[in-house]
C-alpha cells in the first residue's frame, strides 16, 4: 500500500474508533480504558520499527531494543535483570515498553523525560548495548537502504542520533494494548469479568492500591517510596529518584510501574525479586499498605490483575536492510 494511502487509511480507522468510543458511557472509576494511539507519523514508525529490531546498533551486533523489551513477551525479557554487552548483568529490572508512552518519565528513576531521550540511553551504555552514538550512526550511514530511508523520512542527507531516537520513539508510541477484558467491563460489558475478578478489583480499590495504580496505565504517573510501612530489602543497588535529583529524601523512590499486561511482565519490582503475582501482591500489601491479604483475597486481586492483559502489538516483522562492504563488522568478543 503506498505511503499516502496507508496514512489516509490509518487516520480513517482512528476516526472511526474515536467516534465509536465517543458514544460509549465509560464507568466512573479511577482506572480508565486504554485508548488506541491517537496520532502517529507512519513513515517514522516504519523506520523506527526497523531500528528497534536492529542489533547492529550494539557493539556486539547481537543486542537490539527488542532483546530487553521483547514484544513477544509483554515488552520485557522476563529476567530479574537484563543481560548486557559481554554478558554483563544489568543493575535493574527491564520495565515493559508496552504503554510506556503513558509514563510521566522513563526508566525506574525517571532520568529520561520521554521515549526519545530514553531510546538513546541503552545504545551508549557500556553495560547494555556497549556502543556510542557516533559509532551507531556510522553503521547506519554505511547501509545504503537506511541512508535512503532516512532521507525520505526526515529530508536530510546526514543521519544523526536525533533522527534515530525520534524514529524509535515514534514506533514505541504505537505499542499500546487496548481491549483488555477489564477495559470492556469499564466500557459497559458487565459480563467481561467474573465475580471473583470484580471482587479483586474492589479489594484493589478499597485497600488503597489505586492511590498509585490508576489512570489508563494503572501506574507510571508518579514516584513512590518502595517500603512505606515496612522497609524493603532490595536485591539491587539502585537508589531510585535520588540518583537523578541528588536529594536524600528521594532515596528508594521509584516510578510506579504500569499494571497493564502484568501477568506477562514477571518477575516484579525494580530488582525483579518477586517471581509471581501472588508474591508481589502479598509484599505490596504488607510493605506499602500495612495490609495482610488472606489467601482468598490475594487470589481475587491476582484474578483482577490478569484481566488487564490487552491486545498485544501485531505487525509484520521488519526485514532489515543488508550491510554493505563498508559497514563495520560487530566485535562481540572484544
Amino acid at each position: 500500500m503506498p505511503m499516502q494511502k496507508a496514512l489516509k487509511f490509518t487516520r480513517s480507522l482512528l476516526a472511526v474508533t474515536i467516534t465509536a468510543l465517543a458514544g460509549v458511557a465509560i464507568a466512573e472509576e479511577p482506572v480508565k480504558p486504554i485508548r488506541p494511539v491517537q496520532e502517529i507519523n507512519l513513515a517514522q514508525v516504519e523506520l523506527g520499527k526497523k531500528l528497534y529490531f536492529d542489533p547492529r546498533l550494539s557493539k556486539s551486533g547481537f543486542i537490539s531494543c527488542n532483546s530487553c523489551h521483547n514484544l513477544s513477551m509483554g515488552g520485557t525479557d522476563n529476567l530479574p535483570t537484563s543481560i548486557g554487552d559481554k554478558w554483563q548483568q544489568g543493575p535493574i529490572n527491564a520495565p515493559t515498553v508496552l504503554n510506556s508512552s503513558l509514563n510521566v518519565a522513563q526508566f525506574w528513576d525517571g532520568r529520561a523525560k520521554d521515549l526519545k531521550e530514553q531510546a538513546g540511553g541503552p545504545i551508549a551504555n557500556p553495560g547494555e548495548m556497549g556502543f556510542t552514538h557516533e559509532l551507531a550512526v556510522g553503521v547506519l550511514e554505511s547501509i545504503p537502504e537506511y541512508v535512503t530511508e532516512f532521507k525520505q523520512v526526515f529530508g536530510t542527507d546526514k543521519i544523526s542520533i536525533d533522527e534515530v531516537t525520534t524514529a524509535i520513539a515514534e514506533f514505541e508510541k504505537t505499542l499500546v494494548t487496548p481491549n483488555s477484558r477489564f477495559d470492556k467491563w469499564l466500557l459497559g460489558d458487565k459480563d467481561a469479568i467474573t465475580a471473583d475478578e470484580l471482587a479483586g478489583y474492589n479489594l484493589f480499590k478499597n485497600s488503597g492500591c489505586v492511590a498509585c495504580h490508576n489512570g489508563e496505565a494503572l501506574g507510571g504517573t508518579s514516584f513512590q517510596k518502595m517500603g512505606v510501612v515496612e522497609p524493603y530489602k532490595a536485591n539491587s543497588p539502585a537508589e531510585g529518584l535520588s540518583a537523578v535529583t541528588g536529594k536524600d529524601a528521594d532515596r528508594f523512590m521509584f516510578k510506579v510501574p504500569t499494571l497493564r499486561n502484568v501477568e506477562m511482565t514477571y518477575p516484579y519490582f525494580h530488582d525483579g525479586a518477586a517471581n509471581t503475582l501472588t508474591e508481589a501482591v502479598d509484599i505490596m500489601g504488607r510493605l506499602q499498605l500495612g495490609k495482610k491479604f488472606s489467601d482468598q483475597e490475594n487470589a481475587q486481586v491476582v484474578a483482577f490483575l490478569k484481566t488487564l492483559t490487552g491486545d498485544q502489538p501485531q505487525f509484520l516483522m521488519p526485514i532489515l536492510p543488508p550491510s554493505s562492504d563498508k559497514t563495520p563488522r560487530p566485535t562481540p568478543f572484544n
